[in-house]
Parts: C-alpha cells; sequence; structure tokens
C-alpha cells in the first residue's frame, strides 16, 4: 500500500474538481454561451488553439466539433503563425483557450483572424485579459485550485475546460438537430459503433 498521504491526496483530488464543476456552472453566462452555439452551429469550419495542457483539450475539442460533423481541427499555435491560419476563412469559427488569457503565442492568431472575419471565441477565467478583449465571444472558465498539493500542475483547469467544451457539443447537438444515425455512420469502429449501427439496422 501506498502512505496515507498519497491515498489522502487521490481522495481530495476528487473533491476539488467536482467542487470546481459545480461551481463554475454559477458563472455560466446564457448569452455569451447562446452566442458560441450559434457560431459553432453555422460555422464552415472550426479552428481551436490553446497551449500545454489547455491545447491538449482544444484536440479534444476538434474532435468531437468532427465528431458531431462540424469540420474542425486544432491548429497548432507554432503553425499558425507560419501558414497554418490560412485553414481559416471568413465566417469560419477560432476558440481560443488560455486560463490567464494572456498566453503570447495565442495573440497574433487572434489578430490574424481579426483581421480575416473570423469569428473568436475565447475561453479563460480573466475576463479582462488581452485575449477575453479582443474576442467576439468569452466562455468563463472557473478554476478553484489545482489538485497537487502545490497548486501548479494543469488538472482542475483542464477538468474545467473539457466540462465546458462538453456543455458546448451537447448545445450544439440540440440545436443543429443531429442525429445518432448520423454519428453510427461516420463512427463504425469500436463499442459504440457497433452499438449504434446494429439499432440502425
Amino acid at each position: 500500500m501506498i502512505n496515507e498521504n498519497a491515498l489522502a491526496a487521490a481522495k481530495a483530488a476528487y473533491d476539488i474538481e467536482a467542487e470546481c464543476i459545480v461551481t463554475m456552472k454559477e458563472y455560466f453566462d446564457e448569452e455569451q454561451f447562446s452566442r458560441a452555439v450559434e457560431l459553432l452551429s453555422n460555422a464552415p469550419r472550426i479552428g481551436a488553439a490553446g497551449c500545454g495542457h489547455s491545447g491538449i483539450i482544444c484536440q479534444h475539442f476538434a474532435h468531437l466539433m468532427c465528431c458531431i460533423e462540424r469540420p474542425a481541427r486544432f491548429i497548432s499555435p507554432a503553425e499558425a503563425v507560419h501558414g497554418a491560419t490560412g485553414f481559416l476563412q471568413r465566417g469560419d469559427v477560432m476558440v481560443l483557450a488560455s486560463r490567464g488569457g494572456k498566453t503570447k503565442e495565442l495573440l497574433p492568431i487572434m489578430e490574424i483572424c481579426q483581421t480575416k472575419g473570423v469569428h473568436i471565441i475565447a475561453v479563460t477565467e480573466n475576463l479582462e485579459s488581452p485575449l477575453a478583449l479582443g474576442a467576439e465571444v468569452v466562455i468563463k472558465q472557473y478554476v478553484n485550485r489545482e489538485t497537487d498539493k502545490y497548486n501548479m500542475q494543469g488538472t482542475t483547469s483542464t477538468t474545467a475546460l473539457c466540462m465546458l467544451f462538453h456543455a458546448l457539443q451537447a448545445a450544439v447537438i440540440e440545436e443543429t438537430g443531429y442525429k445518432s444515425e448520423q454519428f453510427a455512420l461516420i463512427h463504425p469502429g469500436g463499442a459504440v459503433g457497433e452499438r449504434l449501427n446494429k439499432k440502425s439496422l
């Protein structure tokens, strides 16, 4: 068995992240969220970018959008300023995620999108940050603390970001009338694909 402190830390992680999600719901802004859902539901293409842990969750978000047939891709901040923003055209949507809203690698991407007429959705905890002020829509992130004792690893913050993206996908499914039969066609693999395709027979 591991030591008692390690077990206590593990159990506390559940409580920390659960509290974060419950509290974050109190910051839910229906107007901003609705606008984000409208943009995502109607965009020809969707981009997503973030650095570090936020970037990893943005990759997940892009895949979530593709799974409901909203064409999307993760755009690496490093590649974005070397031509990858050519993926986005006027009327498309770019989702930029940064807890503090000051991630330097994202600010040039925001400027490119503004010039090209690409809609910008920012997900950040800091509503006064450069990212929030430059975005068309801002989704408020909330983080109580990270789960490690030093409050430094991207744990609770990634769970919070992931939760917001899951909420957006759930709403876009309703807004667009997306059907499980559509998902069955593009997801024949794995247990989920097997279950869905059995239903469609």
